[in-house]
């Protein structure tokens, strides 16, 4: 016969809480916790790691990338040859904005393999290989020509934009 939590622990369930002296052997076994740690305790836990962020990356939003016509693509490359002959002098810094097309990378979103996101990075010009690797390096960040959607440089000292 199962019995009730109140016949079980009817000798402690009305008790008050225990005080100890500071000093009494409990006391110096057991010393009374911090409430920093003590909040730990029962602080929340995710029972499924990354659940969260797995639902938060299906909220991104992307889309298709934008081809562009033959007008915006010569202003570009205009731009590239004027960055290449900017960067070839060492002592001056180049300040870009670069916006540019990058591929969804999450395999588990419908995205995957078809849309993208825009981003829009303004950085100093490290790199532009513009014949081997066909690539631009901003900053730390590596972008390929052909994923290049709009790239403006800051005017040189002197110069009016």
């Amino acid at each position: 016969m199962e019995q009730t939590a109140e016949v079980k622990y009817k000798d402690i369930i009305h008790r008050e809480r225990p005080q100890h002296a500071l000093c009494d052997e409990f006391s110096v076994r057991h010393p009374k916790m911090q409430l920093g740690q003590r909040a730990k305790i029962f602080s929340p836990f995710s029972a499924l790691r990354g659940f969260e962020e797995a639902i938060d990356s299906k909220l991104e939003r992307y889309v298709g990338k934008v081809e562009l016509n033959e007008e915006e693509q010569e202003r570009i490359n205009r731009t590239l040859l004027e960055l290449v002959e900017r960067s070839r002098d060492r002592r001056q810094r180049v300040v870009v904005t670069v916006r540019w097309y990058v591929p969804c990378s999450d395999e588990n979103h419908e995205a995957y393999g078809l849309y993208g996101q825009y981003r829009t990075l303004t950085g100093t010009l490290r790199k532009i290989d513009p014949i081997l690797q066909r690539a631009i390096r901003v900053d730390e960040t590596v972008i390929a020509f052909s994923d290049i959607s709009e790239i403006r440089a800051e005017p040189r000292s002197g110069e009016d934009g």
